[in-house]
């Protein structure tokens, strides 16, 4: 399992998202309050972040938890950003280590997180392969679950598919194969943010002109609204709609 972070809004120093709240990502490396499976995320960590009038991300993942990192510090003290996705890991047993297999994936503008696990990894590889396309299959950005889930929303992506429906069907298809599956799954492209509650918790928050979407609250202030499991939630800075996954 792992935990994950989404923010849009006005632009500010990603320490104030990551490392400065209470009980935010920084925090949730060595004592998540609401984790359901695991109980420390030290197996890597990531921020991708998008800069004004850039489309494309830019990334900084790291193979260690986060507090281990003190470079990684001082570029959150000074990079201010209005679009986000960030994690800390805890890897699924049988999934690639390293900075390659950290959170958040990412493809030209789409920024991608799972939260989960395929329980019983790789032996699921076969059974949802057979949608893929060979080459995609074949560059899989790290021998992982979640790498293997990215690759699946992604083809959807270039497909044509919207955030929430790239998302949606991904769990869908993913959980007929492996109904014990955990998924759940951030994605944004810097305007929007898509997530899903499948097995674990997520929940979210709106202030004015901005939204952050978590896996759990990252303080004790009021406004953190908890979808139910297998939902799938669509949020800008003007809104969040939440609806089942059927």
């Amino acid at each position: 399992m792992c935990r994950h972070l989404a923010y849009l809004g006005e632009p500010l120093a990603i320490r104030r998202l990551v490392l400065d709240p209470p009980m935010g990502l920084y925090r949730q490396s060595w004592a998540p309050r609401l984790q359901q499976y695991g109980s420390v995320n030290v197996d890597g960590f990531g921020v991708g972040w998008y800069a004004e009038h850039d489309p494309v991300p830019a990334r900084y993942r790291r193979a260690g938890p986060i507090w281990a990192d003190d470079s990684f510090a001082d570029l959150a003290r000074v990079v201010r950003t209005g679009a986000l996705l960030a994690a800390v890991r805890s890897a699924t047993d049988g999934c690639a280590a390293g900075e390659a297999a950290a959170a958040p994936f990412a493809a030209e503008r789409w920024l991608f997180s799972h939260n989960g696990a395929l329980p019983g990894w790789p032996h699921q590889l076969g059974k949802l392969a057979g949608t893929l396309p060979p080459e995609e299959l074949l560059s899989l950005a790290a021998g992982s679950d979640s790498a293997l889930l990215w690759a699946l929303a992604l083809h959807r992506l270039h497909e044509g598919a919207r955030l929430d429906t790239a998302l949606a069907d991904t769990v869908r298809e993913t959980a007929g194969h492996c109904p014990e599956a955990r998924l759940n799954l951030l994605l944004t492209d810097g305007t929007s943010i898509a997530a899903t509650a499948w097995g674990d918790t997520l929940c979210y928050r709106t202030g004015p002109s901005s939204v952050v979407v978590a896996s759990e609250p990252y303080d004790d202030l009021p406004g953190w609204v908890h979808p139910p499991d297998r939902s799938l939630l669509l949020a800008t800075p003007d809104g969040v709609t939440v609806r089942s996954i059927n």
